[in-house]
Order: structure tokens, then C-alpha cells, then sequence
């Protein structure tokens, strides 16, 4: 008899935690002065539409917060659950998108480091 055990990949934490905002004192300043604007250059940093986050000005759920927040976790593999992000997206968004940003701008930097190595 033949058995087959299948290993699922771990799924990785975010490289920084959600009030880590001194690690990256420049995004931070940028988010607490120009909110609107961070999180546009954020989502076009991740490759989305840079006015997609101006959606969440109408509505009291942000709508567009949470899919970006969900859409990193993908992306990036990290473990998580959607509960986890609705609430750290209406408790505080503002600390949602610094750590979106410190973590694509981690994993921005780590490709480019693996690519330099390759060639």
C-alpha cells in the first residue's frame, strides 16, 4: 500500500506588525498628512489602478481597503483570515496601509536583491 502524504506550505506572517509605522518614518508622515495620496501611490506601487482607494471616500465599510489588504495577503502568501482584516481595516486603516506599504516595498527589495545575485 502506497501513501501519500501532500505538505502545504506554510504560509508566512507580514514582515512588519500593524503598529510598526516608526519602521518607515517617511510612509508614515505621508499617511498621517496626505492620507488620500498615500494610498494611491501605495496600490499603484502593488500594480492596481492609483485611483481605486478614492472609492472608499463614500462609503462607510471600506471597500477597497479590505481588497487590498486581501489581495497582499494573497499575493505574498501570508497567513491570515478575512475576520482579521475587516477588523484591522475599519479599527484602523491608517496603520492597514503603512503596514500594506512597508510590506510590498519588503518584498520589492527582496526581488530585486534576488535578481542582482542571478545576474
Amino acid at each position: 500500500m502506497t501513501t501519500v502524504v501532500v505538505q502545504m506550505p506554510m504560509k508566512s506572517g507580514w514582515n512588519s506588525g500593524i503598529c510598526d509605522c516608526c519602521q518607515d518614518m517617511n510612509s508614515c508622515c505621508y499617511a498621517y498628512w496626505f492620507f488620500p495620496c498615500f494610498t494611491c501611490t501605495t496600490t499603484g506601487e502593488f500594480g492596481e489602478s492609483t485611483c481605486l482607494p478614492l472609492l472608499d471616500i463614500f462609503v462607510c465599510v471600506p471597500p477597497v481597503s479590505l481588497g487590498m489588504r486581501v489581495a497582499v495577503r494573497h499575493k505574498y502568501d501570508i497567513g491570515g483570515s478575512i475576520c482579521e482584516d475587516i477588523m484591522v481595516t475599519c479599527c484602523c486603516m491608517w496603520c492597514s496601509w503603512c503596514q500594506m506599504s512597508r510590506e510590498i516595498k519588503a518584498r520589492k527589495q527582496t526581488v530585486t536583491t534576488q535578481l542582482r545575485y542571478v545576474t
